[in-house]
């Protein structure tokens, strides 16, 4: 009997030394509504209107105040240092066992691109366990019968410890070496922006890098909505594009935002793994005077 505990505990103890299993990147309003109360799920709302109302339980960390991103050498909303990232996700009660829910306010493809740059964030810091939720808190009040919570909860502040993914972020020198050796850049701003009619206030130059290819962040949403398209859809996207749904890819838009939609697109929608996000973008890109920047013809797509 003795023996027979021994080797229980022994399994018991082997098991809790695995690492934790990867999510599903989308999670929708049914599931939550299933699983939201589960021990380690957690609820992140990332809205700036949390207090006025979100899904009973969560937790708030403001996508734009919070933290989750820096100004860094003059380049906006780059990665922030990892301990910070340790202490903001720590302090939320978050542990690397949880299962983290990101929710972004859902109505739009730019909201959601809110809620893909912290997934993305979380996926950089080695944590698998985390889901967005398709259609944000737009799609959780579109039933009236969902209860919503008003007013901040205490947490109990948790130790984090980030696994730093270098693979999946590319910087300017990573997309200097990609124009060299041929690898897939894949810019996700609108066509206008793609082709240099215009430029976000903070870039130095309109226009997009060499070899680019177009695949505009709103397209990556359902008619630009909260509710991202199928694999089908994705699919007839990259053939539409000329992009294939393997290989080696660089993502960026101008400061890492829309950019991470497409990340988001073609890494966990798409499966293609050996996807990276360009954190700087186009405002980092033209910084440097040297990095070179073409105009694409007006009618580009």
């Amino acid at each position: 009997m003795k023996r027979v505990v021994l080797a229980l505990a022994l399994l018991l103890m082997a098991a809790a030394a695995l690492p934790v299993g990867a999510a599903e990147p989308l999670v929708d309003v049914a599931w939550l509504k299933s699983h939201r109360t589960e021990a380690g799920v957690v609820v992140l709302d990332i809205r700036s209107g949390f207090a006025g109302g979100h899904v009973p339980g969560a937790v708030g960390a403001d996508y734009a105040t919070a933290g989750w991103r820096v100004d860094r050498d003059g380049v906006p909303g780059m990665l922030a240092p990892v301990a910070d990232l340790e202490a903001l996700i720590g302090g939320l009660g978050i542990s690397r066992a949880s299962h983290v829910i990101v929710v972004a306010d859902g109505k739009t493809s730019t909201d959601m691109g809110a809620a893909t740059r912290v997934y993305w964030t979380f996926k950089v810091l080695g944590h698998d366990r985390v889901s967005v939720l398709d259609g944000g808190f737009a799609a959780w009040t579109a039933d009236s019968t969902n209860p919503v919570e008003r007013g901040a909860r205490d947490v109990t502040p948790v130790a984090y410890k980030a696994d730093f993914r270098r693979e999946i972020v590319a910087d300017r020198a990573d997309v200097a070496a990609a124009l060299e050796s041929g690898v897939t850049l894949v810019d996700n701003r609108p066509a206008d922006q793609y082709a240099g009619a215009k430029k976000h206030p903070d870039a130095k130059r309109a226009g997009t890098i060499p070899t680019a290819v177009n695949l505009q962040q709103q397209d990556l949403t359902v008619d630009g909505s909260g509710r991202f398209i199928s694999l089908a859809r994705l699919g007839e996207l990259l053939k539409s594009a000329g992009l294939k749904r393997e290989g080696e890819q660089i993502t960026f838009c101008n400061t890492g935002h829309w950019a991470s939609l497409g990340w988001f697109a073609l890494s966990e929608i798409g499966g293609n793994k050996r996807v990276r996000m360009y954190d700087g973008s186009m405002v980092d890109w033209t910084a440097n005077s040297d990095a070179p920047v073409v105009q694409k013809a007006a009618s580009a797509n």
